[in-house]
């Protein structure tokens, strides 16, 4: 793969392929047909968690611990051919094991009486349907759904194909239904017709042993699945990617922010200029931060201007007018549209062209996009980060539909502390503080083609760094930890090697793979040469296969066994060496052959020979005892050693380089320490609203972030309001910090254990304050006790204060226990660190001894 798995798409991927196992294996034995659904959210990477599979399936893959599939056929079906191309450049653009030769797209004059192994072929329901010229002829057509006559030249309908694909023992037929929500309904007789056809099979064409469905929402194909089931088919545990962790993850945007008129009248005209320079913003943001990163070219966002589907060209006339008043050097050839109509558009005096949706991200040209409604399945755009829509408030489902269209994040990361870059602003003059809920509210609770979204803010203020603080205090905000979410499955080697390749593309430390990989020869010397006897037995265990034999004696009814033993074959050495490759990696695994046999005597005269021996030698290290806990202890201990040693050179990279470093060092199944980075611009509501009443949110001063007034609004809670107010009454305080509850690299991350899930906390305040020359930071969080969750999070606190006693003065996590009476615990003190990990319930650990009252 050319990127990274994040943590949900490794999971996804490695559950995608057990079933892919399963469906095969009782194919091959039983002749069983089964389904299965991957449910994930628009923007989650669906295509490049499919070419980490597609690359298992055809080659194998031992960090997945799955074997290759030689006989491995893969159709791709979707209703749409240009969703289609758009899938098969990005699977391309993933992989480098995908030759593009193996990604076959099916036209009108494909020919072969079946489909090849290790090939994907592209089909779409057009190239099914009755006209097709793939169709025509088939001989199972009985009632004549088809014309009769088969084109000059064909031997083969792409029914055939299919069915002759599927009768092969040698092959197995996987077909993956993108969208599979989408013709599992009646609103398309013909494409649901074909697509329940391939599933169920129909007129002497079996149905395709292996269904693999992906959608946002995949209720309808599961239930076409159920129904399916009675005619042999049976279903796999569908995949669900938990959309809070794509979230997470930095490929979603994290704010959505609604302007909307604060009055009643037409504020067409007035809207339109504030998403002008909006758009303006956002492109000289973005040209900005280019030039700080030295990224060379910047992106440049676009602007939707959505209309109702029967709009009036003279209005959007006079829109793009207002636009290029208000933004002269934009230019008027900027403007394409996505209309049905696939042709060239007369709004008032501008001439504008049609563009095929699939193309907006990369003709960069294009400024200004006018649409509709969804624009259409499938189709994203990272760089649109300004819409304005001039649908009324009944049409807030499409509203809701496009946005979800334009969540992703231009170079799939989130920019850190950057909440103008890492946000979307639309604009809905139709609408008032009323009808918007709608809005809001389709967006938090997501489905379809709308993933759930971190914040949507109405009418909010952005924040900027507070003039008044101190480089001083900057520094040590900086310095401060933090902490990842560990991953399931992770490998120290693959961390360690990961690690390497960067270290030496950034010319930090030149031969790191070579270094890393000495590193762990040595330490499987060392073992070696530490059981050398116990090794030696294992490799004569590997070298030889061990069997039984029954006799029966038939007129007595008999049985006698006895033992035999033979020489191991290739396969057998294979199997074994691939053993080892998952427990060492496969990199390792290799590299470290080629050292031993080099090290033979006979090497010289027979490399060839030596290295049969060095494989043989690898595959029985799978057999030694207690070699994956000290493998992976020495990988994790040199990765943690250069990420210490290079910790400074790595914060000196660009943002980018940091975030490809950010997510090494969360491969680990132990939460990583990271660093905390400076925010640049925080959108903020000033208002909240509740039972049609407005209400302002009151704001303070010495935030590290301010509006123009010096002030931060702040929705705070009592106990939270009355611990600020204790802090800033504290001797030598100098600012306070909100620490936000998303995961940016701005806020700061508590790792904590809740059953066998490990979850992160965000304290609600860090504090900074005058202690002699220095600038010391506090964490104090004020937190109830009433719920599930609240030991567990103060035992993470207390970890986190006895693993950072030099970063903070104080740790404390402050509990209301009634009557306006605060409690606090002071995690600095190691008595009452062993008093919290020790503690059955939060409550009798504020009620006890270990708390004092607050503030002391």
């Amino acid at each position: 793969m050319k990127f990274t798995l994040h943590g949900y798409q490794n999971d996804a991927v490695r559950e995608v392929l057990a079933n892919l196992k399963k469906a095969r294996r009782r194919w091959h034995q039983d002749k069983d047909r089964h389904a299965f659904s991957l449910t994930a959210v628009t923007g989650a990477g669906k295509t490049v968690m499919a070419a980490a599979v597609f690359e298992a399936l055809f080659h194998g893959d031992d960090a997945f611990e799955f074997d290759r599939d030689p006989g491995a056929v893969v159709i791709w079906f979707s209703d749409d051919p240009s969703l289609n191309e758009q899938t098969r450049f990005r699977l391309m653009e993933s992989s480098d094991r995908l030759r593009h030769t193996d990604l076959v797209v099916v036209e009108n004059t494909f020919n072969r009486p079946k489909l090849e192994a290790g090939k994907i072929y592209f089909l779409n329901t057009q190239k099914l349907g009755k006209k097709s010229l793939l169709v025509r002829g088939f001989d199972g057509d009985e009632d004549g759904t088809f014309p009769e006559m088969r084109p000059d030249l064909r031997s083969h309908t792409i029914w055939d194909i299919i069915r002759n694909t599927i009768e092969d023992p040698e092959l197995t037929l996987y077909m993956v239904l993108d969208e599979a929500h989408r013709g599992m309904g009646t609103e398309n007789r013909e494409k649901s017709t074909i697509v329940k056809r391939l599933i169920n099979g129909e007129k002497g064409v079996p149905g395709i042993p292996v269904v693999w469905g992906i959608s946002a929402t995949v209720e309808r194909f599961d239930r076409a699945m159920t129904i399916a089931e009675s005619r042999g088919r049976s279903t796999l545990p569908p995949v669900t990617v938990d959309p809070v962790l794509v979230q997470n993850s930095g490929l979603l945007k994290d704010t959505i922010v609604l302007d909307i008129p604060d009055e009643a009248g037409d504020f067409d005209t007035v809207l339109v200029r504030r998403a002008t320079d909006k758009l303006r913003e956002s492109t000289a943001g973005w040209a900005a931060y280019a030039a700080q990163q030295n990224a060379g070219t910047p992106v440049l966002p676009l602007m939707v201007l959505q209309v109702p589907n029967t709009p009036s060209h003279n209005d959007i006339g006079r829109t793009l007018e207002t636009i290029f008043q208000q933004w002269p050097e934009l230019g008027e050839t900027c403007v394409a549209h996505v209309f049905g109509e696939h042709t060239t558009q007369t709004f008032g005096k501008y001439s504008v062209p049609y563009i095929q949706p699939q193309r907006v991200q990369d003709d960069t040209w294009v400024r200004i996009l006018i649409a509709k409604d969804a624009i259409s399945t499938g189709w994203d755009c990272p760089r649109a980060e300004v819409m304005i829509s001039f649908r009324p408030a009944q049409d807030r489902t499409y509203i809701a539909q496009l946005l979800g269209r334009m969540v992703r994040t231009p170079l799939a990361r989130r920019i850190p502390g950057n909440d103008r870059l890492n946000a979307v602003d639309c604009l809905l003059p139709k609408f008032d503080k009323e009808t918007v809920e709608d809005v809001v509210r389709a967006l938090r609770e997501g489905g379809g083609d709308t993933p759930p979204t971190g914040r949507i803010l109405v009418n909010p203020v952005e924040m900027k760094p507070n003039p008044a603080v101190p480089d001083a205090v900057w520094q040590t905000f900086i310095s401060l930890p933090s902490q990842t979410r560990p991953q399931r499955g992770a490998k120290p080697a693959v961390r360690l090697t990961a690690l390497a390749h960067e270290l030496a593309s950034d010319g930090l430390l030149p031969g790191a793979g070579g270094k890393a990989h000495a590193a762990m020869h040595k330490m499987l010397d060392g073992f070696v040469s530490s059981h050398a006897r116990a090794f030696e037995s294992k490799r004569a265990q590997v070298m030889t296969v061990n069997g039984r034999t029954v006799i029966a004696d038939l007129p007595t009814g008999m049985l006698s066994d006895g033992h035999f033993q033979v020489d191991a074959d290739d396969a057998v050495v294979g199997d074994a060496y691939r053993r080892t490759a998952r427990i060492i990696s496969p990199d390792i695994a290799r590299t470290y052959t080629v050292e031993r046999a080099k090290r033979k005597p006979e090497a010289e005269d027979d490399l060839e020979g030596a290295l049969i021996e060095a494989r043989e030698e690898v595959a029985a290290l799978h057999l030694m005892d207690n070699l994956q806990v000290l493998f992976d202890a020495e990988a994790k201990r040199l990765a943690d050693q250069w990420f210490a040693d290079h910790h400074e050179r790595i914060k000196r990279l660009s943002d980018e380089r940091q975030e490809a470093y950010r997510q090494i060092a969360a491969l680990s199944t132990a939460p990583q320490d990271v660093d905390l980075v400076r925010p640049v611009s925080r959108f903020e509501p000033t208002s909240v609203r509740e039972n049609d009443v407005e209400t302002p949110i009151p704001a303070y001063p010495d935030h590290l972030l301010c509006d123009a007034d010096g002030n931060y609004p702040a929705e705070l809670f009592t106990w939270e309001k009355a611990v600020l107010d204790a802090e800033m009454a504290r001797q030598g305080f100098m600012f306070w910090y909100r620490n936000p509850d998303r995961p940016s690299q701005d806020s700061l991350g508590i790792a904590y254990t809740i059953g066998e899930e490990t979850q992160i906390l965000r304290p609600d305040f860090i504090f900074f304050a005058k202690q002699g020359k220095d600038v010391v930071a506090d964490i104090v969080d004020p937190h109830g006790f009433h719920l599930a969750d609240a030991l567990p999070k103060v035992q993470g606190l207390a970890l986190f204060a006895e693993r950072h006693a030099q970063a903070f003065r104080r740790v404390e996590a402050v509990a209301d226990i009634g009557a306006g009476k605060l409690r606090v615990l002071d995690l600095t003190k190691p008595d009452v660190r062993r008093a919290v990990l020790a503690a059955s319930s939060a409550e009798s650990l504020y009620r006890g001894a270990s708390a004092s009252n607050y503030p002391g």
